[in-house]
């Protein structure tokens, strides 16, 4: 491999941040979260506390229940 042209590693610690963020700034819990988004409230937990990185799919929901684009919530990998 070459360092140099390397991608960065996905910065996993930034999106579970930003899920917490906006999880708490939509002033949902866990379990209104999972009725909302249709991810168990188990799977929300693993994501947030860094036990999973979670699905595609997972993610494609936890978006729409939280009204923003799966795009946007991505770049937080980039951070």
């Amino acid at each position: 491999m070459n360092l140099a042209t390397d991608p960065p590693e996905p910065n996993f610690v930034a999106l579970r941040i930003e899920l917490s963020r906006l999880r708490h700034d939509h002033k949902l819990t866990y379990d209104s979260m999972a009725e909302l988004s249709g991810v168990s409230r188990r799977t929300l937990i693993s994501i947030e506390t860094g036990q999973s990185n979670g699905s595609l799919e997972s993610w494609y929901y936890i978006s729409k229940a939280l009204k923003v684009e799966l795009s946007e919530l991505l770049k937080a990998l980039d951070k």
